[in-house]
């Protein structure tokens, strides 16, 4: 890993990149199986609802037919986002060395959180104060703050002018597929790490900067 990136601050996106959601998924999963009086679930069928719903792709083929209606669907939707940003504030658990990365990279750049979740900012920062994590971000940027969140690039063009960056001087660092797509679309430098629901050849495909195993690699490629 020899490619450094000079940059001056880090956009580090939530899921997947800081915390494993993979517990909170299968339960948001659940509450909408049951929600919708599902008889059947598979624990992988709830991951890969949470890979289209990120990227705003049909899901109905993941139903049985009598549960493929619009209305199955919205009912089984609005449970499972309910479900998730309740289950995230006791299951989302921080990847290992987490803490010990974000010490070391908040004393040489400021860090804006920037998450897809469509949740209040406050709940996030209730969230980041549990896992111990606060302390190292600026500012955070959640999908209730922008009118068109990632992959648009409204999330990461905000949280750096809130750190004083031009987006230009700025990485983002993401697993999914939306945050590469909104790092270019916001000029920025685009991270992936592989921790998330993607894999390398899906993230491959975005031309991401650099693609590192995790985000405790970060310090190794950058710098000031």
């Amino acid at each position: 890993m020899n490619k450094k990136l000079n940059i001056k601050a880090l956009l580090i996106d939530l899921d997947g990149t800081l915390v494993n959601p993979t517990n909170a998924l299968i339960e948001a999963a659940t509450a909408g199986y049951i929600a919708i009086g599902a008889d059947t679930f598979n624990a992988q069928i709830g991951i890969e609802i949470a890979r289209r719903m990120e990227q705003r792709l049909p899901i109905h083929d993941l139903f049985s037919p009598e549960h493929q209606t619009p209305s199955k669907i919205k009912k089984f939707t609005n449970a499972y986002l309910d479900a998730y940003y309740v289950s995230t504030l006791t299951m989302a658990i921080p990847f290992p060395q987490v803490h010990e990365t974000l010490e070391t990279l908040s004393k040489n750049y400021p860090l804006a959180l920037v998450t897809l979740r469509h949740t209040p900012k406050k709940q996030i920062i209730k969230e980041l104060h549990q896992l111990k994590l606060l302390k190292y971000f600026t500012t955070v940027v959640t999908a209730k703050d922008v009118t068109k969140p990632k992959p648009n690039p409204e999330a990461i063009i905000k949280a750096a002018k809130q750190l004083g960056t031009p987006t230009k001087h700025c990485a983002i660092v993401g697993d999914s597929i939306v945050d590469i797509k909104a790092g270019k679309a916001a000029k920025t430098k685009t991270i992936a790490v592989l921790t998330g629901l993607y894999t390398k050849k899906e993230l491959e495909k975005q031309k991401p900067n650099i693609i590192i195993e995790n985000i405790n690699q970060l310090p190794k490629i950058l710098t000031p």
